[in-house]
């Protein structure tokens, strides 16, 4: 039985598109998910964090407008990180590609590889 695949995926970002098309080559049955659409909530935030090893802050697009005019400077806990990712999409890293236990922040691309090795 393989493990599910998901993507949390920006068509308009290229760095998604090019993790869909490693994908669509390798294969590999997969679940979109247009996060910008449909947010994850906090505690789906959460368990991709777990999957990735990784902390809200590797997770935040920094260089987004809405972050310097809302966000940057300001002090915010890990549990108010993740409410704010929820309702501001646009400030979640993508592609997040998920394979079964395992998550890795699609940037770059051979961070997607890796969960395929």
């Amino acid at each position: 039985m393989s493990e599910e695949v998901k993507i949390y995926h920006n068509p308009r970002c290229r760095k998604s598109r090019e993790a869909l098309n490693y994908l669509e080559e390798k294969g590999v049955d997969y679940q979109v998910i247009k996060y910008l659409d449909h947010p994850p909530k906090p505690s789906e935030l959460e368990l991709l964090l777990t999957k990735m090893g990784g902390e809200v802050q590797d997770i935040i697009r920094k260089e987004e407008k809405i972050f310097k005019e809302k966000f940057k400077g300001r002090n915010f806990n890990d549990h108010e990180w993740l409410a704010i990712l929820s309702e501001n999409p646009k400030l979640i890293q993508r592609p997040i590609v998920v394979k079964g236990h395992k998550a890795a922040v699609g940037r770059p691309l051979e961070n997607v590889k890796n969960l395929f090795n």
